[in-house]
């Protein structure tokens, strides 16, 4: 009965082919998938290995080194009579500086000096240079020097400004400065690190007109610091 009323409703069983599942397509797809997942799983494992990697690799950072003060001086140097030189020195002073290697421009040099410090080997001489008429070491107790900018010159040269402030006026000043050397403490193995300049200013500049017939405006000023790291 039921293949009569197949044959009536025109359905021919012989003639209608019966689709057969592409066992190739399947295969073919299933192994594209296969690849695309191991490539992620790769791809995967690549990003995991470079992050571990650079987190594990330590950026280079600057080293910040506090001013050694007894392998430290601060000097400088004056015409007399405008025939002879007179010499002197500050003997307390304190700072830091930061050398950077992967970047100049983060260098940078910070120093206070105690003006009561001065010293030149003559006491009388010294407590006229601390009074109203010189540095005023009671009403402006320190001379300080904080860099702005540095600049890579030739070798171990470097261009460096900052703001020299002195009998309590500010200016700023240029200078070459020679990064004498870097190394290792021999004992502690900290890193150690030293630096040289000289550069010459007026003092009539920053106040100081005492005196000028006799004493000299320029005066010249050899700053040489060393320091460990902190």
């Amino acid at each position: 009965m039921v293949l009569q009323h197949d044959l009536r409703m025109g359905i021919n069983y012989a003639d209608k082919a019966v689709s057969k599942p592409d066992l190739g397509a399947i295969h073919t797809l299933t192994n594209k998938e296969m690849f695309m997942r191991s490539f992620r799983r790769y791809v995967l494992g690549l990003i995991t290995a470079v992050a571990l990697v650079l987190t594990s690799v330590p950026a280079l950072a600057a080293d910040t080194y506090e001013i050694d003060a007894v392998h430290s001086a601060f000097l400088f140097r004056v015409k007399h009579l405008g025939v002879s030189y007179s010499y002197g020195r500050f003997n307390e002073a304190s700072g830091q500086f930061t050398i950077d290697a992967a970047d100049v421009t983060k260098n940078s040099i910070e120093i206070e000096v105690k003006a009561d410090s001065i010293d030149t080997a003559n006491a009388g001489r010294d407590k006229h240079l601390k009074g109203p008429d010189f540095f005023n070491t009671v009403e402006f107790p320190t001379l300080t020097f904080k860099s702005t900018s540095f600049k890579k010159k030739d070798g171990n040269k470097y261009e460096v400004t900052g703001d020299l402030t002195m009998h309590g006026v500010t200016k700023q000043v240029t200078t070459e400065a020679e990064l004498v050397g870097t190394g290792k403490h021999p004992k502690s193995g900290a890193p150690i690190a030293g630096w040289e300049t000289t550069l010459t200013i007026k003092r009539s500049d920053y106040g100081m007109t005492y005196g000028l017939e006799g004493i000299g405006d320029e005066v010249t000023l050899t700053i040489s610091i060393e320091g460990g790291a902190k």
